[in-house]
């Protein structure tokens, strides 16, 4: 919302200078986003009168004028505007001055001409200006006068950014009511007086759909003359506001506007074909727009048709078909009340939004329509003249404005700090709310009749925002906080997330931060969730669902960065992901819920170790290499990695090169490289190896306990089995490390050293089988260890390999 600072205090007497206004208005809600002058700081530039104009000798665009500057003082500039004529006055740079953007003037030689100054376009003085060349200034200006002073143009203009709940001060009369409320300044109403018909004409309107519009009045005017010339007064405040001059009558439509926040629509009435209809669009109808867009109808937009059809969409914009121009003699002037709810996002269904659309979708008066129609009717008359016929007003379906009690004590309460009932009431009084008081002090009850401008005022918390709003939030005490803090223990075996991110940023990786909603697609190939939690409202159409895993959104992030030509990547995301839940309780009943979960993601690909000149270094990236930085994230727990079953693999993981993780036997999440048909229909040059965890797997750590360190030697034993080729190296160390036997507390350490796969036929090996070696490291904390002590502990080891894995001693 624009304005310039004279038109504001034209409707409201207040004393406050510019910044003063501006904080006071900042503070009350209606934040100030600019404050600035009509047009950037230049100097030197006065009203020149062109005396005579010559060809240059040298050059066919240029001219050599004689430019009257004062009085007496007749300067010979050359100029190459095309609109240069004798007779006209312009702005003219003299030598010395400086204009916007620092260019300063001297005295030159243009082509072998002398040159004293420079004539001005609008442009190069930063005022607006639809003349392609000079800027043609008013003849009533005096030869020599300062052309900033005589423009106004140090004249200050306000840009409010506006909240969506305060659609009533989208116009410089409702600023201007804030600000009678907020100073106690004097309002200085518009005129309102009703233009006397002097003609009969009507034209008929009829309202089909009253959920649509609930007000609809017009008037008929007869024998205006578009040619009229706008007053350079309106012309000046549209342009402060931003608007740019068209036509006398799109001129006063657009001022009353801005004025009053009242949208209009100016038809062309020798256009229009039999009576207007007001209702629903119906499919496959068009309508060419203002704006010169044509758009295809649908049938929850409203429209205002004439036999031929819509010739405007509702509260929207007006039709080209029957657009007022140069030739225009009569006119039906309509000002309606269109439901927000039928207005609201309809112009973005056509990527575009007009100011009457952004007014109506956010609530306009309904109750001062034919006030306005008589502003716009009087405006037109004395600009354009013309004959106005009766005003017809429909009044069909208003909206129900509902009283809104407030308690004193409740807004205290809320605001933190005491009013007196004379206080509150003089808030209500200056904002112009009729209400009643009940009961006494803390007990007073506030019956508030929000008026028809005024569509944010709906319950208690809305009145109490207007009090302290009014009152002013610099009147707030400044108090220390009250809350009492405890120092409450932390626990030691506890990790926090921020933690966490800087152990997975120590193994080399980078944090991303990515959507929590993905393409479904996404969701079936990583994690075979056909039935993710889906959004009501997604902000594009393919992030239409939550995420279950992070790997979809880490598989993004590669190929965007693989598109950049970086062919290493580590990245790591912590971040919840959502998965529906049936067991949700909801007293004794059992209801469909959703369980968001904290998890850690992680994916790498490329090179192993980053690109180098030492011979065979530079291998890519393996399985291996992945599961060791999970080891690590996971240090110093019991930490497993199981094989997926042939029959239940992960379905974005290579069923050979993936496992699950396990901390103290309960699954955590999973390791592994993405599958070939993923990398294939992600178009990845090769898999990267990926990796999930539950961030409950991560964050509890079991504390460092003292443990004397025994002085007894340990014994070292080898034991190589033969297993089948399917079983697991690990599935065999579970074996014999799960014996039940008091002296298991002396072995210390079980580390696969070797294994071999026959690839023929010898060597007490079948093809089908291999040979694994373990070396075992036993320790007494007691008494040196012997023999006979160790024989029947590994003994039961082995036993224990043969029944579980089919395993044999080599």
């Amino acid at each position: 919302m624009q304005f310039t600072e004279s038109w504001l205090k034209s409707l409201v007497n207040t004393p406050l200078n510019t910044q003063e206004l501006g904080d006071k208005l900042t503070m009350a809600g209606l934040e100030v986003e600019e404050l600035e002058p009509l047009a950037p700081e230049f100097s030197g530039v006065v009203v020149g009168l062109v005396l005579k104009k010559d060809k240059h000798p040298d050059a066919d665009r240029l001219s050599v004028c004689q430019v009257q500057v004062a009085e007496g003082d007749v300067r010979q500039i050359v100029c190459g505007a095309p609109n240069v004529a004798e007779g006209l006055k312009v702005p003219c740079a003299l030598p010395g001055a400086e204009l916007p953007g620092g260019f300063k003037i001297k005295p030159t030689k243009m082509r072998g001409v002398e040159s004293g100054g420079m004539l001005c376009s609008g442009k190069e003085l930063g005022v607006p200006s639809d003349v392609d060349g000079l800027h043609i200034l008013s003849e009533e200006f005096p030869v020599g006068g300062n052309v900033r002073e005589l423009l106004g143009l140090n004249e200050m203009k306000f840009t409010l950014k506006m909240t969506p709940n305060r659609a009533d001060c989208l116009s410089v009369w409702g600023v201007a009511r804030e600000v009678a409320a907020l100073t106690g300044a004097t309002l200085n109403a518009p005129s309102f007086v009703p233009v006397a018909a002097t003609i009969n004409d009507t034209l008929k309107v009829t309202v089909e759909n009253t959920e649509l519009c609930g007000r609809f009045a017009g008037r008929v005017i007869r024998g205006v003359n578009n040619h009229a010339k706008t007053p350079q007064w309106m012309v000046d405040r549209l342009e402060g506001a931003g608007q740019r001059s068209l036509n006398a009558l799109v001129d006063i439509s657009n001022y009353v506007m801005l004025e009053l926040g009242r949208p209009s629509h100016v038809f062309d009435l020798d256009k229009v074909q039999g009576d207007l209809t007001v209702r629903w669009a119906r499919e496959g109808e068009k309508l060419k727009l203002l704006n010169e867009m044509e758009v295809a109808l649908k049938p929850h937009m409203g429209v205002i048709c004439d036999a031929n059809g819509p010739e405007a969409l509702a509260g929207i914009m007006g039709g080209d078909h029957t657009a007022v121009n140069e030739g225009t003699t009569s006119i039906f002037v309509e000002a309606a009340f269109w439901h927000p709810d039928a207005i609201v996002g309809r112009a973005r269904e056509f990527n575009f939004s007009s100011d009457a659309s952004h007014r109506f979708e956010r609530g306009v008066d309904f109750q001062t329509i034919p006030e306005h129609i008589e502003r716009i009717t009087a405006l037109i008359l004395e600009i354009c003249g013309g004959q106005a016929g009766p005003v017809v007003d429909q009044v069909l379906y208003l909206p129900a404005r509902k009283p809104v009690t407030l308690r004193h004590a409740r807004a205290e309460m809320v605001i933190g700090m005491p009013f007196t009932v004379e206080q509150v009431k003089d808030v209500f009084t200056k904002l112009g709310f009729e209400f009643t008081a009940e009961g006494q002090g803390a007990e007073t009850r506030y019956v508030v009749n929000p008026p028809s401008y005024r569509f944010d005022i709906n319950i208690e918390e809305d009145l109490i925002e207007e009090v302290i709003r009014v009152v002013g939030y610099d009147s707030l005490p400044l108090r220390a906080p009250m809350g009492k803090l405890k120092m409450l223990p932390a626990a030691e075996g506890k990790i926090g997330r921020h933690a966490i991110r800087r152990q997975v940023a120590a193994l080399g990786y980078q944090e991303v931060v990515s959507y929590s909603f993905t393409p479904e697609q996404w969701e079936a190939d990583f994690n075979a969730n056909t039935n993710p939690v889906r959004l009501l409202n997604p902000i594009a159409s393919h992030l239409s669902v939550m995420r279950s895993t992070l790997i979809g959104s880490l598989t993004g992030v590669l190929k965007h960065n693989l598109g950049h030509r970086v062919d290493r990547l580590r990245v790591f995301e912590v971040a919840r992901v959502f998965e529906k839940d049936d067991k949700v309780q909801d007293g004794a009943q059992t209801v469909a819920g959703f369980k968001q979960t904290w998890k850690v993601g992680g994916l790498a690909y490329g090179l192993a170790d980053q690109l180098q000149w030492a011979a065979g270094n530079n291998r890519a990236l393996d399985f291996f290499d992945v599961k060791g930085d999970v080891e690590q994230l996971l240090h110093g727990r019991k930490v497993d990695f199981e094989v997926f079953e042939v029959a239940n693999p992960h379905p974005a993981l290579h069923p050979g090169r993936s496992a699950r993780v396990l901390v103290n036997k309960q699954p955590i999440g999973f390791v592994g490289e993405l599958h070939p048909r993923l990398a294939q229909e992600y178009d990845l040059p090769q898999a990267p190896i990926v990796f999930e965890l539950l961030l409950d797997g991560l964050n509890t750590r079991k504390l460092p306990a003292f443990k004397e360190v025994s002085k007894q030697p340990v014994v070292v034993r080898d034991l190589a089995f033969v297993v089948e080729q399917n079983i697991a190296a690990a599935q065999l160390k579970k074996a014999f490390t799960e014996v039940k036997d008091d002296n298991l507390a002396w072995l210390k350490s079980v580390i696969l050293f070797d294994e071999f796969v026959p690839k023929e036929e010898g060597k007490g090996l079948n093809l089908n089988e291999k040979s694994l070696a373990f070396r075992l490291t036993l320790q007494a904390s007691d008494r040196s260890l012997t023999d006979a002590d160790i024989e029947p502990l590994l003994k039961k080891m082995i036993d224990q390999a043969g029944q579980r894995c089919a395993a044999r001693l080599r």
